[in-house]
């Protein structure tokens, strides 16, 4: 594979994960109705899937949550916050989820589908730990469980939006190496 065809490839992968990272402000301009509604689970997803070198989907994913997070925690606080408390149990599962993508051998609405269930049931069980970080839950089983309980919609719209964010990131890129075979991998050339 040629310079240019990694680097267009790379650049191509790496643009369109942070485009589609915008669409945290959507969970921003309605915090009820769409709570955690956002790019990320698919972006993980996406990373892992389509970086061939995987360290770079885990670095692309770091970078775009973090800066991400630093543009929404300013618009919250009001306040410039490189790091917060709690930070390594909302990164972790993400980094889980660029993990599962890397399973995705055969892009379709199954596999896609599946590997975004399971990121989102690990994210679940991750992120609502009460005893890693200070919650309003008590620091046991039975907290852990309402803990459980009350993120159940926010799950849903994490689904949800990587339904729609899968669809975007996943079909868009699909297409482009459909008409620019330079997007293509070299074991999709050898096909």
């Amino acid at each position: 594979m040629s310079l240019q065809k990694i680097n267009t490839r790379t650049i191509v992968l790496i643009l369109m994960m942070l485009v589609i990272s915008v669409g945290r402000l959507i969970s921003y301009e309605f915090p009820h109705q769409l709570s955690n509604f956002t790019p990320l689970g698919a972006i993980a997803l996406f990373g892992g899937a389509y970086f061939t070198d995987k360290w770079k989907a885990y670095l692309v994913v770091l970078g775009t949550l973090f800066l991400s997070d630093i543009f929404i925690n300013y618009l919250y606080t009001s306040k410039l916050m490189l790091w917060y408390s709690g930070a390594i149990w909302v990164y972790l599962p993400f980094l889980l989820m660029v993990l599962i993508g890397t399973f995705i051998k055969k892009i379709n609405v199954i596999n896609v589908g599946i590997a975004s269930l399971a990121s989102v049931c690990m994210h679940w069980l991750i992120s609502d730990l009460p005893w890693f970080y200070g919650t309003r839950y008590s620091h046991n089983l039975s907290g852990y469980l309402l803990s459980l309980a009350s993120a159940i919609p926010f799950e849903v719209n994490m689904l949800l939006a990587d339904a729609v964010f899968c669809a975007i990131l996943f079909g868009g890129f699909e297409m482009a190496k459909n008409k620019f075979s330079i997007l293509r991998s070299n074991k999709e050339l050898a096909v």
